[in-house]
């Protein structure tokens, strides 16, 4: 039987990385009072491994729900498409493609390929289909779109041949910034980095606070490229690097990029054959703008030498990327992201009381509250209007709604993330 979550891993990380941490690392008094809580949790994330289902080698289903004739390519027969895969990325806009992949799933009762008790699926141990709620060998699912460690043959199994494989990409010096800030109180290799300014102090000398064997270090180097899979911890200009590269290429029919939001929909609406108000959106686990680090020259070149292999990643496809604008048509592009502004506009206007964003403490209904890093609240959130019309006040609560919600509405008992977010918030 194989275990679809390492207990060596989990053990590991609460023996030899939280009593005795490395580099002259000090487990003062605060430190001492987190391990019980931290060894907790991680315990109870091997006991829910322990419960999960063996893997089994299964065939894609010969029929499929939503299943669509042709080549996912062909354009004669422009039909919605309804069999995707999403390979959400961290820290990349991600949480925002997935409320759209929900509202449209929901809409047209798709059937998803949902996490079990957690809200990804067993990360970051690569992905495994035993990790999908109620799987039973030979299902065949609409949509995958939770947060996994990207494993293809795995994934494949779950969907139709002719499902269209999408996730986005965001520059690496920003999502390095975002994820160090969000991810920093669970990665012990940076409490003890000294000063105001941890992410400078790291990235001055990032080997002597790095470990690549250390709990949680995969979120501080490539973490696009751990995402997809790959090893995070290659040198610069290994040859390897490009050819991961190639092998996402291959894999993926459209990689959007954040940075171009707006053109990134259009795209993925040409390639799904889906409609304007298929893809309106409000931007979702968002921080606020006082909590973001500006990085100088400098520390930004650092960033991108530390993070290479998702620098390599991401020139690559944001050069694709544009190829795909200039074959979608500029001035089309121009048009069709215009109207896109204009109907999210409007639909500000319609859904959320005051017509924008608002920090957490502000938000009324914890419906509509999202996760929080540990030790702030600096992700904000949106209040719903009281005077909507019924006819469009359901559009825009799923339209508000976070994705730990969003995933207990569609039926997914997510006690293992609730849990950690108790034990969150007692340690806050």
């Amino acid at each position: 039987m194989r275990i679809t979550c390492s207990l060596r891993f989990h053990f590991q990380v609460c023996i030899l990385h939280l009593i005795m941490f490395n580099k002259g690392f000090k487990c003062t008094a605060v430190v001492r009072r987190l391990i019980p809580w931290i060894v907790l949790t991680k315990v109870m994330l091997v006991l829910y491994c322990l419960t999960a289902t063996r893997q089994v080698n299964i065939s894609v289903a010969k029929t499929s729900p939503g299943d669509i004739t042709g080549s996912p390519d062909s354009k004669q027969d422009c039909s919605p498409k309804v069999n995707i895969m999403f390979m959400k990325t961290h820290k990349t806009a991600s949480s925002t493609i997935l409320n759209i992949l929900y509202r449209f799933g929901e809409k047209h009762k798709l059937k998803f390929a949902l996490p079990d008790r957690r809200n990804d699926f067993c990360y970051p141990q690569p992905f495994l289909c035993s990790q999908v709620k109620d799987y039973r060998p030979g299902e065949c699912f609409n949509i995958v779109c939770n947060h996994m460690r990207f494993n293809y043959q795995e994934v494949s199994k779950l969907l139709p041949p002719n499902a269209l494989y999408v996730t986005i990409l965001r520059d690496p010096v920003d999502l390095f910034e975002s994820a160090f800030h969000y991810y920093q109180k669970i990665i012990p290799l940076t409490w003890s980095i000294s000063g105001n300014n941890k992410l400078t102090e790291f990235l001055n000398n990032p080997e002597a606070f790095y470990s690549p064997e250390a709990i949680n270090s995969f979120y501080l180097k490539n973490l696009l490229f751990f995402d997809f899979g790959f090893d995070n911890n290659l040198k610069v200009n290994d040859p390897r690097v490009m050819k991961e590269i190639q092998y996402v290429s291959k894999r993926f029919h459209l990689v959007l990029i954040a940075e171009y939001f707006e053109e990134s929909l259009i795209l993925l609406k040409d390639l799904l054959c889906w409609s304007m108000e298929d893809i309106l959106y409000f931007k979702l686990n968002v921080r606020r703008t006082s909590s973001v680090s500006r990085l100088d020259p400098e520390t930004r070149a650092k960033a991108l030498q530390w993070n290479w292999a998702d620098w390599k990643l991401y020139e690559h496809f944001n050069a694709t990327f544009w190829e795909r604008v200039e074959a979608y048509g500029r001035t089309r592009m121009e048009r069709d992201v215009k109207e896109l502004k204009r109907r999210n506009a409007e639909m500000r206007a319609t859904c959320i009381e005051g017509g924008d964003a608002v920090e957490a403490q502000r938000i009324k209904d914890t419906h509509f509250k999202p996760w929080q890093p540990i030790g702030e609240k600096s992700i904000m959130g949106y209040n719903l209007r009281n005077d909507i019309n019924p006819e469009r006040r359901s559009i825009c609560a799923k339209m508000l709604t976070p994705e730990i919600q969003y995933l207990s509405d569609l039926g997914v008992n997510l006690w293992v993330t609730r849990l950690w977010g108790l034990l969150k918030d007692y340690i806050l």
